[in-house]
């Protein structure tokens, strides 16, 4: 699996409709074929960044991914909305590779 991270700046008084854009990213996306670990917006600290995380088999399986979103209702009506409401100022996605393997076990008292 290829982790895909993705970095969102957002306007600072669009929290609420980020969050709207996610849980609707979290019906669309599992059901499009990618591993959805979460999306997460500003709680402490900066209130304009924020972000998404998902596990994807191989990079020829995350092209196939993005057309079944972009095709999928849901997935359309949320970039609709992202695109209508203007919260995402930006986008960085990267995808990388576990590299701590193997981990330490913790140690029990």
């Amino acid at each position: 699996m290829i982790p895909c991270f993705i970095r969102y700046e957002i306007a600072p008084f669009k929290v609420p409709a980020f969050e709207e854009y996610a849980r609707n990213g979290g019906q669309a996306i599992p059901r499009c074929g990618a591993d959805l670990i979460g999306y997460y917006a500003p709680h402490e600290g900066s209130a304009t960044t924020a972000y998404g995380l998902y596990n994807i088999r191989n990079l020829a399986e995350y092209e196939a991914y993005r057309e079944r979103l972009k095709n999928d209702p849901m997935g359309r009506a949320n970039y609709e909305f992202a695109k209508r409401e203007q919260f995402i100022r930006r986008e960085d996605r990267i995808f990388l590779r576990l590299a701590s393997t193997p981990h330490a076990e913790l140690i029990k008292p």
